[in-house]
C-alpha cells in the first residue's frame, strides 16, 4: 500500500501517520504540518538509573522540556497521550543513537535495541510543531511549510538551570514572522505551555548567542520575506543536548524534526488567555529597530508604566517639557534594563556657581534609586565617575552604607582609569572585557558633557559641539557596540542626551559626532525633575520584574520564577520617602551641592517635604504600594 502524501497527512489522524513511519516512510523527514491540531512530541530514552535526575532537569526547565508523558521502565506505549495503536520503537520517522556523548548514527527504528529498552525510560516532551494549525488559523504564515522544509533550530548561549548530572545550553527553533504579526504569534502560543508556549526571544539572534542565522545547527535554513523578523521558541532538542553532555553509554532521541505524533489535541489542558484581563494579555514592545529586538510584558504593566511616565513628567517650572517627552521610552528602558546583566550609571556634574563647584542635586538621588533596584534584581551595577566626581561619590557611598541608608555598597568606578588617556581609544578598551562588552547598558541621569577647558557648564553657556571627555566617551563607544543599549534621563533642560539638547543637535549639528550620550541614548526620559525620572524608572523595573509574562521571557523559560523572598527584596528597593530624606541630609552635610539662600531640604529648588515627598507617593500609588 503506498504511503499517504504529505498533503494527505496534514489532516490525517495521528495513527495514520504513525503507521506510515512504522513502514519506513518519511525517513529523516520533518513532521511539521502533519496531523494538524494534534500534539507532536520530542523523544528522549534513557537508562533507568538516570531517569529520575532527568525528570528533575525537565521540571527545572519547563520551557524547552515540557514532559507530556514519562513511561514506566521498559514501556513502549504512551497511554497518557495516545490511546490507539502505538510503539515508541517504530513510530517516528527516524531516531538518533547516542553513545558516550556523541550521535553515532540515525536509524529507521529501534527494534535492534530491544534488550536495552527493557531497562529504559521514555520521555515524551511537547513540540512547537503542535501549534502550526493554531498559528495558521490566526493568519500567521509559516515559512517552513511554504518552503516545504523544517524550521531552523540552533544552539544558543543561554544555559539551562542545571540539575546534576544534567546541564545544557537551551536549543531554539526559529520561524520568520512578519513584524506586524509577532504579537499575534505570541498571543496564540502563550497558553500552549505543553508545547513550549510563547517565544523566548524576538529579533536579534546575537543576543542569545547565535552568530549566523543562515546556518542552523539543526534542521533547515529558511528564507525570509521582506518585513519578516526571526522569532525563537524553546526547543526539545535541548533534551538531546543534555544527554550529550552526560556522555552515558547509550541513549536514544528523535532525529531533529522527526517527531512522535500523539492522539492528544494541541490545546489539551492548556488554559486559554482571558482576553478581558490585561494581566494575562501580552504586549510586544520593540526596543531596537536595527537590528530588530523586542521584549514582552503584560498590557496591565504597560498601562501602569504609562501612568508613571505622566507622573514623572509633571512640569512645575513651566519649561514646556511636554513637547520633549518621548512616549514609551520609560517602558522600553525598563524592559531593556531588565534584560541587562551589567549596568553602568553616571550622574551629576559641577555647575561652577559663584566660583564654587557644587553638583547638580537631582541626579544622584535618582541614580542611586535605579542602582538599588538593579542590585535587588541581581544585576551588576557600577556608578561611573570621572576624576572630578570620583572622590565625592566614593565618600557619599561610604557614608550611605555606614548610616545604613544603603544595605549594599554601590561600586564607584573611575573613568578614565588612572594614568589613561582621555580619548575614544581608552573608552573602547575600557568597554571591552574579555572580548565582550563590560556593560550591557549605560545610563546617564542629570549628566552634561564636559567642555574643552575641562569644566562643566549649562548648554546655554557654551558651544555644545565641543562637549566631549571623560565618561562621555563611553556613550560614544557604545554606538559601535550593537549589544549595548543606553538611557538618558533629564529634566528637559540642559542634560546631554535629553530634552532640549536633542532638539539642538538635530537643528544645529545633524550628525553630532562629538556628542556622546545625545546620539547614543536609545531611550530618552524627560522628567519634571531628574530624580523623578530615576524614581519612575526604578519603579518601572519593579513592575516588569514582577510580571509573569515578562519574567518567563527574560529568563528564556528556564529556571524558576521569583520566590516570595525575592519579590519582597524587589519591593524593599522601591523609592522610600524616609530613605530619600536621609540621603538628602547626607548630601547636604557633605556640601555635595549648593544650598545658598534656599530651604535646607530641597532638590532642584523644590521643597523635599512639600513637592518631592508627594511625587514619591504619587509614583507608588500607581503600583498600589502606597
Amino acid at each position: 500500500m503506498p504511503a499517504p502524501t504529505r498533503e494527505e497527512l496534514c489532516d490525517a489522524l495521528p495513527e495514520v501517520a504513525r503507521k506510515a513511519f512504522r513502514s519506513g516512510h518519511y525517513f529523516r523527514e520533518s513532521t511539521s504540518g502533519m496531523c494538524q491540531g494534534y500534539g507532536q512530541t520530542n523523544l528522549v530514552i534513557l537508562e533507568k538509573n538516570v531517569a529520575e535526575d532527568f525528570a528533575k532537569f525537565c521540571a527545572a526547565n519547563k520551557g524547552p522540556l515540557p514532559v507530556l508523558y514519562q513511561s514506566e521502565i521498559g514501556q513502549v506505549t504512551a497511554p497518557g497521550i495516545t490511546q490507539t495503536d502505538s510503539d515508541v520503537r517504530t513510530d517516528l520517522p527516524a531516531y538518533n543513537i547516542i553513545e558516550e556523548g556523541k550521535v553515532t548514527h540515525t536509524v529507521k527504528n529501534l527494534l535492534g535495541f530491544k534488550e536495552i529498552l527493557k531497562d529504559s525510560v521514555s520521555f515524551y516532551q511537547g513540540c512547537s510543531f503542535s501549534f502550526d494549525k493554531a498559528l495558521l488559523s490566526a493568519g500567521v504564515p509559516l515559512r517552513n511549510l511554504e518552503q516545504n522544509c523544517c524550521v531552523s533550530a540552533y544552539r544558543t548561549g543561554v544555559m539551562c538551570h542545571p540539575v546534576a548530572p544534567f546541564k545544557a545550553h537551551i536549543a531554539v527553533s526559529m520561524r520568520p514572522i512578519p513584524k506586524e504579526l509577532v504579537e499575534t504569534a505570541f498571543r496564540v502560543t502563550l497558553p500552549l505551555t505543553r508545547n513550549h508556549g510563547a517565544p523566548i526571544h524576538i529579533g536579534d539572534p546575537a543576543l542569545i548567542g547565535i552568530s549566523d542565522i543562515t546556518k542552523p545547527e539543526f534542521c533547515d535554513p529558511l528564507n525570509f520575506q521582506e518585513g519578516d523578523v526571526p522569532v525563537f521558541w524553546a526547543c526539545g532538542i535541548t533534551g538531546t543536548e543534555a544527554i550529550l553532555s552526560l556522555k552515558c553509554p547509550i541513549a536514544f532521541s528523535h532525529y531533529p524534526g522527526s517527531m512522535y505524533i500523539s492522539d492528544a489535541p494541541t490545546d489539551l489542558d492548556d488554559k486559554a488567555i482571558d482576553q478581558d484581563n490585561p494581566e494575562e494579555n501580552p504586549k510586544v514592545v520593540p526596543l531596537c529597530e536595527k537590528p530588530y529586538w523586542a521584549s514582552v510584558t503584560s498590557e496591565a504593566v504597560v498601562r501602569k508604566i504609562q501612568q508613571l511616565e505622566v507622573a514623572m513628567a509633571e512640569d512645575l517650572g513651566n519649561r514646556n517639557i511636554g513637547n520633549l517627552v518621548v512616549p514609551g521610552d520609560l517602558l522600553k528602558s525598563a524592559l531593556a534594563l531588565s534584560h541587562a546583566s551589567s549596568v553602568a550609571v553616571t550622574t551629576g556634574f559641577p555647575c561652577f556657581i559663584n566660583n564654587r563647584n557644587p553638583y547638580e542635586d537631582d541626579g544622584p538621588p535618582g541614580a542611586i534609586a535605579i542602582a538599588m533596584m538593579l542590585q535587588a534584581l541581581r544585576k551588576k551595577v557600577d556608578l561611573l565617575a570621572d576624576k572630578t566626581l570620583y572622590g565625592p561619590l566614593t565618600t557619599l557611598m561610604e557614608t550611605l552604607v555606614e548610616k545604613q541608608v544603603l544595605h549594599s555598597p554601590i561600586p564607584v568606578v573611575l573613568y578614565p582609569p588612572e594614568g589613561s588617556e582621555d580619548n575614544m581609544e581608552t573608552a573602547k578598551t575600557f568597554m571591552l572585557k574579555g572580548g565582550s562588552p563590560r556593560y550591557d547598558h549605560l545610563l546617564a541621569i542629570e549628566r552634561v558633557g564636559r567642555a574643552e577647558d575641562g569644566r562643566y557648564y549649562t548648554m546655554k553657556a557654551i558651544d555644545i559641539s565641543k562637549l566631549v571627555g571623560g565618561v562621555d566617551w563611553l556613550f560614544m563607544a557604545a554606538t559601535e557596540m550593537p549589544l549595548v543599549h543606553t538611557t538618558g534621563i533629564g529634566d528637559g533642560g540642559n542634560e546631554l542626551g535629553m530634552g532640549k539638547v536633542k532638539d539642538i543637535i538635530h537643528r544645529d549639528i545633524p550628525n553630532g559626532p562629538t556628542i556622546a550620550c545625545a546620539i547614543a541614548s536609545d531611550y530618552l526620559l524627560t522628567a519634571g525633575v531628574s530624580n523623578w525620572g530615576g524614581y519612575a524608572l526604578a519603579t518601572a523595573l519593579y513592575l516588569v520584574s514582577r510580571c509573569p509574562i515578562h519574567d518567563r521571557y527574560r529568563r528564556k523559560a528556564v529556571g524558576y520564577p521569583p520566590t516570595e523572598k525575592e519579590l519582597e527584596r524587589f519591593r524593599k528597593a522601591l523609592p522610600d520617602i524616609e530613605r530619600e530624606g536621609q540621603m538628602l541630609d547626607i548630601l547636604i552635610s557633605q556640601e555635595f551641592f549648593d544650598m545658598t539662600g534656599t530651604d535646607v531640604r530641597n532638590v532642584d529648588g523644590l521643597s523635599f517635604q512639600d513637592v518631592h515627598t508627594k511625587k514619591i507617593q504619587e509614583i507608588l500609588r500607581v503600583i498600589g504600594e502606597n
